[in-house]
């Protein structure tokens, strides 16, 4: 077993939620072991294990929580932040995850380009938030939905700057006036 890191990189927990999108929408049952078997050597490299809970959640966490059964008794764990949670639901009845990522991704290169890196790497943190949870375009969130990415994703995924924590708020809003100029 690897020694755990303090926290899962977000870009690990974005590939691991990549290659377990790929698993569940795979073609056929070793397609989608091979993705599983990916993500759990990937998250294992960093100390931590996956699992899918009923409500289509996945949960990553550290690896020396599990007792000798293979369980998670989070009652007996004292810093449950370790933990990365991602939900799977948004495709299907949310929308199309590969267009509403690739969508996301070119609005937030526009961001880069027009406003700069800082805004342009919130503008990508949001683009990933919304098409990994909401499988829509950013320019389409709510303000729950926006204040779910700033209070919970952000700060726990997108390991910001200090910079970037400052001029969040101000990005999203040029995230919206970036898209008004291309309709």
């Amino acid at each position: 077993m690897t020694d755990p890191v303090e926290d899962l990189p977000g870009d690990v927990t974005e590939e691991a939620e990549r290659l377990t999108r790929l698993a569940r929408d795979a073609a056929d049952d070793d397609e989608a072991a091979a993705y599983r078997n990916r993500r759990d050597e990937l998250l294992a490299e960093y100390g931590f294990v996956a699992r899918v809970r009923e409500d289509d959640t996945l949960v990553c966490y550290p690896e020396d929580w599990l007792d000798e059964e293979e369980l998670v008794r989070v009652d007996d764990v004292e810093n449950t932040d370790r933990a990365a949670e991602v939900s799977l639901a948004g495709r299907g009845e949310q929308g199309d995850y590969e267009s509403a990522a690739e969508h996301n991704a070119d609005l937030a290169d526009q961001v880069r380009e027009r406003h700069g890196g800082v805004h342009g790497a919130n503008a990508a943190a949001f683009a990933d938030f919304m098409s990994n949870h909401y499988a829509r375009p950013m320019e389409s969130a709510t303000d729950t939905e926006r204040a779910e990415f700033v209070s919970e994703y952000y700060p726990r995924n997108a390991w910001p700057s200090e910079e970037q924590r400052e001029a969040v708020e101000r990005s999203l809003e040029l995230i919206d006036e970036t898209a008004d100029r291309q309709d």
